[in-house]
């Protein structure tokens, strides 16, 4: 029997894919719980509609995505802290300060996007990345002043 995969199934195929499997299997696992489709016309119709819908979705979040990552690349943050003996801050920057500076520039970034290996504690240049999509990374230039 010849069915369409809905989800990743292990030694049988990825999602998407028409696949040929006993009959039994099909119609006492496999259909049961919804994992596949019978591979009809009706349904290999539906099933290419709906992933032309899907990758013309994932297209548009790209092209966000580039354009909010080419706003964020041409930006520098400076960030004012107060600053102890040896260029050491009291506190540190933290993911959530750099959101709240970018949204004072006019940018609105998740702060879980914010891919900070961990806070910053000295004074100086840093390149901060912050991850738009799955694929796409933009590096963010942030600088850590002294407080006047």
């Amino acid at each position: 029997m010849e069915v369409i995969l809905k989800e990743d199934i292990v030694n049988v195929g990825k999602i998407g894919e028409v696949v040929r499997v006993r009959d039994g299997y099909a119609r006492n696992y496999l259909l049961p719980r919804g994992l596949v489709l019978l591979a009809n016309k009706k349904n290999l119709k539906t099933f290419e509609h709906q992933k032309k819908v899907v990758a013309d979705q994932k297209q548009k979040i790209i092209r966000q995505a580039q354009s909010v990552g080419d706003e964020i690349a041409g930006v520098s943050l400076v960030i004012p802290m107060r600053v102890g003996e040896e260029g050491k801050l009291f506190g540190s920057v933290t993911n959530i300060q750099i959101e709240k500076s970018l949204k004072a520039k006019g940018l609105k970034v998740d702060r879980r996007k914010i891919q900070l290996e961990e806070p910053i504690k000295i004074i100086g240049d840093y390149e901060v990345p912050i991850r738009m999509t799955a694929d796409l990374t933009v590096p963010l230039k942030v600088s850590v002043v002294p407080e006047s």
